[in-house]
């Protein structure tokens, strides 16, 4: 009779270490993550403190920018914030929701709000800067581009060539007065001009408002031109010349920081979100007819 010959069961250990391994790794990934975010706001480090929020790119969405404002007008260590804007502007609403959400800032009177342009800050850009305390711009700065655009397409023509015919049913002789698929007729282009104006009229009153200037002396510079820096400080669109260090300094000096300031500022979280958002803007979008969309937005 012969012996039963068991096989041995297959080891686990090897499997139980690596996931044990994995999740160490990935604890520790948040570990440091968490710490990041606690030391680049300041940490352990006492005193009063300026913080930096970047607005960079088209701007597409005021959340973000919103949720730092907030965040830092709550922190009582913060006594100043400097907007770094680097941004040819974008859309109507967000510019307008960011503009509105430092004047609340300011309105509280505990927080000096300064802007630091970098490369560009125009349009929509100069609109937000409008509304701080001071604004800072490099000589070369590009900024300015009072104005409004309206950039429709009209593809009747192509689709026709492919033998494609665009059906519209609609109420309402002007509801697809936007539309990419037929000419657009004068009466369209007046009415259309009209919401312009007036879109327009509230950049006017916005940057007459925030920068302490009268309504008709900005109408003169509100013709869409843009201006360097240098310029813009002769027509007091800006304050003074210097970058982003010249920018802190001076909202330390508004609040009363002596010495060099503690400076914080929030890494931004990579977001597949924003990602996707911005190869859209930069590359999908203009390809896609879209409906009326206006923007406060310095065409290159």
């Amino acid at each position: 009779m012969s012996d039963e010959i068991t096989s041995p069961r297959p080891k686990r250990r090897p499997v139980r270490t690596a996931l044990t391994i994995v999740a160490l790794i990935g604890i520790g990934f948040i570990a440091l993550s968490l710490l990041g975010n606690f030391l680049s706001e300041g940490g352990w480090i006492g005193g009063d403190k300026v913080a930096v929020i970047r607005i960079e790119g088209i701007i597409l969405d005021s959340r973000e920018t919103i949720e730092e404002l907030r965040h830092y007008r709550d922190n009582p260590s913060v006594k100043a914030i400097v907007l770094r804007i680097d941004s040819p502007g974008g859309a109507v609403v967000p510019s307008q929701e960011i503009f509105a959400e430092v004047r609340k800032t300011k309105a509280e009177g505990k927080i000096k709000v300064v802007t630091s342009m970098g490369n560009v800050a125009a349009s929509g850009g100069y609109y937000i800067a409008a509304a701080t305390d001071r604004i800072v711009a490099n000589p070369g700065t590009l900024t300015g581009s009072i104005g409004v655009i309206m950039e429709l397409a009209n593809v009747k023509g192509l689709l026709e060539k492919f033998g494609v015919q665009s059906v519209v049913i609609k109420s309402g002789r002007h509801k697809d007065m936007a539309s990419p698929f037929r000419a657009m007729t004068p009466e369209d282009r007046a009415l259309l001009q009209t919401v312009l104006d007036d879109v327009h009229a509230q950049f006017i009153d916005a940057v007459a408002t925030g920068r302490s200037l009268q309504l008709e002396q900005v109408k003169t510079l509100a013709d869409g031109r843009i201006f360097t820096g240098k310029q813009a400080q002769t027509v007091n669109l800006v304050d003074e010349l210097g970058d982003l260090h010249d920018a802190i300094q001076l909202a330390a000096r508004l609040v009363g920081i002596s010495g060099e300031p503690r400076v914080i500022e929030t890494h931004k979280r990579f977001s597949w979100r924003d990602l996707l958002q911005g190869l859209y803007s930069g590359s999908i979008a203009p390809l896609v007819p879209s409906n009326i969309n206006l923007k406060y937005l310095l065409a290159f």
